[in-house]
């Protein structure tokens, strides 16, 4: 039934990792192999130079290899090199007020949602033209809740449906509307079909980020709303990952056959993003301590309230990264060229996490920041295809410092 709670969960135990076996001898011997292979290539080849410098490495705290050298990016075609680069390449777009979701449409140009007017425009993806597509009924901004994430469907250029996630008096949810680009400006959304209904509201950690799979389902990240004990209630929305059909229903192979809740123990999770190989990570705040890069496991227990970061505690899982919270407060995260790259909020930086490209869970080395401070708070990133992301500014949002121009969408290229 479109629309409804999926409540009365039962809640058998689920069998899940406390954390992947780590062999990081083997690893060190691997990445250490590999970093000679680099040697020897580099010693016929001419050496190639990075774009970009970045701000430094902060105190982020993975159990990576230390000291394993970089392998070539023509070493392997898996792995990313243990190093990379960003340079800002233009700036698409500016002006833009209290921006949030940012989503492509085919042929390239952007949608991009306001959380607290609940708009949304189109970007041309080379101009930077901005179109009022229109506002969205139902949305009461207030506090970190309003007009949140969207999301495009591979079946958009036949339906024309653009997904939302927003805040509305009662409660957080997610819509759909048909896009017809042909009618006037202001006017070119249907109303709102409801997907799902009943995610708790709050002022604080509403989550709000939504995407579609490899699998073409669509995903959502919740906040607990501050009332922590939500995140492990398996009946509530709150403080998951979400995994439905385009029409709201739970998947076949969830981990509750009749619950669309994926993974649970989060407390505000803002990007989700997968791999080459499929695999769904999510980034999310952290309390006072640790904010997280976590690799996702259905039915995973992410361990909040009762773990903060790599604590290590029977029946959690544990994160892939971590960083204090004044160098991240993540919010969304995308994929390209082997590494996730993380946008930070309160951090006021671009994260880069190397991975592995095998099997076992850990980074290929240290994650590294850029554009620290340079841009301000950084709040979505999407990819632009090969080396390119685009990355959105959240300098309006009430706890930035914008500056005239605020808030911008750039396009970086990176490695």
């Amino acid at each position: 039934m479109r629309g409804a709670v999926f409540g009365a969960v039962q809640s058998p135990e689920v069998r899940r990792r406390c954390g992947a076996v780590r062999s990081p001898a083997v690893r060190r011997g691997v990445v250490a192999a590999l970093a000679t292979a680099s040697l020897l290539l580099s010693a016929a080849c001419s050496p190639g130079g990075t774009e970009g410098s970045p701000s430094g490495t902060g105190t982020a705290s993975p159990t990576a290899p230390q000291g394993s050298g970089s392998p070539s990016p023509g070493a392997s075609a898996d792995l990313p090199p243990a190093k990379g680069s960003v340079k800002v390449v233009s700036t698409l777009a500016e002006g833009l007020k209290s921006p949030w979701g940012l989503a492509a449409l085919p042929g390239g140009d952007l949608l991009v949602a306001s959380r607290d007017e609940g708009t949304v425009h189109r970007i041309d993806g080379e101009s930077g033209k901005q179109t009022l597509l229109g506002s969205v009924p139902g949305v009461s901004p207030a506090g970190e809740g309003g007009l949140l994430g969207l999301a495009v469907p591979s079946t958009f250029a036949a339906d024309g449906w653009v997904y939302a996630y927003f805040t509305t008096t009662s409660d957080n949810r997610i819509v759909r509307m048909s896009y017809d680009e042909k009618r006037p400006e202001g006017q070119q959304l249907g109303a709102p079909d409801t997907v799902l209904r009943g995610i708790p509201k709050g002022n604080i950690h509403n989550g709000g980020r939504i995407a579609f799979g490899p699998d073409k389902m669509l995903y959502a990240g919740t906040g607990e709303i501050g009332d922590t004990g939500l995140a492990q209630d398996k009946e509530s929305l709150a403080g998951k990952i979400l995994r439905m059909t385009p029409d709201g229903e739970p998947v076949h192979g969830n981990p509750e056959a009749d619950s669309v809740v994926y993974s649970y123990g989060h407390r505000n999770v803002q990007g989700l993003a997968w791999d080459d190989r499929k695999r769904l990570w999510a980034a999310e705040f952290g309390q006072n301590t640790w904010d997280e890069l976590n690799l996702i496991e259905p039915g995973g227990n992410y361990g909040w309230p009762e773990a903060e970061g790599k604590e290590g505690e029977d029946g959690f899982i544990d994160p892939v990264a971590q960083w204090q919270t004044s160098e991240a407060s993540p919010s969304g995260i995308a994929y390209a060229g082997g590494s996730i790259w993380m946008a930070g909020l309160r951090g006021e930086r671009l994260w880069r996490v190397p991975l592995s490209g095998d099997a076992d869970r850990e980074p290929l080395a240290d994650p590294q920041a850029f554009l620290e401070e340079e841009h301000g708070r950084l709040r979505t990133v999407v990819s632009a295809g090969g080396d390119r992301l685009w990355l959105v500014t959240s300098n309006t949002d009430g706890r930035g410092e914008p500056k005239p121009g605020d808030d911008r969408v750039l396009l970086v290229e990176v490695e």
